[in-house]
């Protein structure tokens, strides 16, 4: 503890000023670590086990966060937290973060999911209500969904998912692959636009990430005046970081979530697993502006022409921290800081297990802006 106490007083400085290839835009920032804080697996709350935070928001009236665990409905009925987070000096402790409220999520009938009926994975605030994502059961052919739920758990309205997504002959020949669905969820600060992506390529679109290639995601844009999608964006992950020495099936490398700067730039959340080896997790700053919409596209192995992708530039690899890094999968804008900055906050699903705890881990970004050719 000491030591993560003296890293955190010893401050990161990345300096970042991205031009991306096609020198449309440029963003210039700062990030520092400013701590880190844990909460310890098998905490319980309310009699529902604290655990597989899977994705987490921020309501900066309240100025609480909002935690969505993946439990499907098995230890205790779907749910998400509600976190306090102390940044008021400026820096997150080791015992910075309490859990300050749960809510039960409720169907169109008003009663909790069923057992393996949903795994929500995403979860965005959208100024009155919260946006989640599940991943759904793809061996029981329990399609992947977004909808929108009252601060009760009430749901209030479910977005359209285009039919590419899930296969509903059954026979698994398209769509998402097993827990590889919609992880990420955000929505633009102005409130018109949600994002959300799979993690990894749809079965028609190209093959899981390996160690000579990323997967073809799929990036799906919610109008959130119409509710409807209005583009999809080609974001290739990058290959897997290592292999693993034990099991070849216990590798993975995905896309895990996105924070939207605008309706343009996203932060992106990569996350390379192989058993054994541990975790790699790395921040991308992206940009839109020059990708092709993929929308009308149902496949991409049948595509004869090149596709312009997302340009990502890496923001931070977390190996360089030199601290020990968990299963981060989500991360939000947090509380302004006393001093200067937003704050960046990522957290880690413990898959409830005693080996791993939930990691919370904060940054400092300064002076983030986008700017135009005619800025710089």
């Amino acid at each position: 503890m000491q030591i993560l106490l003296s890293f955190s007083l010893l401050i990161l400085t990345v300096i970042l000023f991205l031009i991306f290839s096609t020198s449309s835009v440029a963003i210039s920032t700062v990030i520092d670590l400013i701590g880190q804080g844990t909460l310890p697996t098998e905490l319980l709350y309310n009699n529902t086990e604290v655990g597989g935070l899977s994705g987490i928001t921020y309501n900066p009236e309240k100025q609480v966060y909002y935690a969505i665990s993946d439990d499907p409905s098995n230890k205790n009925k779907a749910r998400f937290y509600t976190l306090n987070i102390d940044l008021s000096s400026g820096f997150l402790s080791e015992t910075g973060v309490s859990v300050i409220g749960v809510t039960p999520l409720l169907t169109e009938t008003g009663k909790p999911f069923t057992k393996n009926s949903i795994d929500p994975e995403g979860i965005a605030f959208s100024g009155n209500s919260i946006f989640i994502a599940s991943e759904g059961n793809f061996y029981q052919n329990i399609p992947p969904f977004i909808q929108e739920f009252s601060l009760k758990g009430e749901i209030l309205q479910t977005l359209p998912i285009p039919e590419k997504f899930f296969d509903g002959n059954g026979n698994k020949s398209r769509g998402v692959r097993s827990n590889l669905a919609f992880e990420s969820l955000t929505i633009t600060p102005d409130k018109t636009y949600l994002f959300t992506a799979n993690e990894n390529a749809l079965i028609q679109d190209g093959e899981i990430a390996n160690l000579d290639r990323g997967t073809p995601a799929r990036i799906l844009r919610y109008n959130l005046q119409t509710n409807q999608p209005d583009r999809e964006f080609l974001y290739i992950t990058d290959p897997l970081a290592n292999s693993s020495f034990i099991a070849e099936q216990y590798n993975r490398q995905g896309l895990v979530d996105l924070l939207a700067i605008d309706e343009q730039h996203l932060i992106s959340l990569e996350r390379s697993f192989s058993l054994g080896l541990g975790y790699t997790i790395k921040l991308f700053i992206v940009s839109l502006e020059k990708a092709d919409n993929i929308q009308d596209l149902p496949s991409l192995k049948a595509v004869d022409f090149e596709i312009r992708p997302a340009e990502k530039t890496l923001l931070l690899n977390l190996s360089r921290l030199n601290i020990a890094i968990d299963n981060i999968e989500g991360l939000t804008w947090g509380a302004l800081l006393p001093e200067a900055g937003r704050s960046l906050i990522l957290i880690s699903d413990n898959n409830f297990t005693t080996l791993q705890t939930t990691q919370i881990i904060a940054f400092r970004l300064n002076h983030l802006k986008v700017v135009s050719p005619s800025g710089l």
